[in-house]
């Protein structure tokens, strides 16, 4: 299992592009229901910062989310949209209440 945040700032003018792609994925997620991945995206108070987390449960550690049509697009144009380029940081869990629960 590997967890994984990333973090980054969208230029002002592009926030409302990045929360439709973002929307996208999750309307593709919904439709396709990949097994072996918990996600969720959050828009911080500034508006233009996006944290992203994702559990990758798979038994190879692939990541199901490169195979999602949405999620490509999203990913495509990430660095033209930001201000601050996406961060992705490994999360090594220390103790959750029922964050990642079904």
């Amino acid at each position: 299992m590997k967890r994984v945040m990333v973090r980054y700032r969208v230029k002002p003018d592009r926030a409302a592009d990045n929360e439709r792609y973002i929307r996208g994925v999750f309307a593709e997620l919904e439709r396709t229901k990949p097994v072996g991945l918990r996600y969720a995206s959050f828009k911080l108070d500034d508006g233009v910062s996006f944290v992203h987390i994702a559990s990758i449960e798979t038994a190879d550690d692939s990541n199901p989310l490169l195979a999602v049509s949405a999620f490509k697009e999203f990913t495509a144009q990430i660095k033209e949209r930001c201000d601050e380029p996406p961060v992705t940081t490994n999360l090594h869990e220390v103790g959750s209440y029922r964050l990642f629960d079904t």
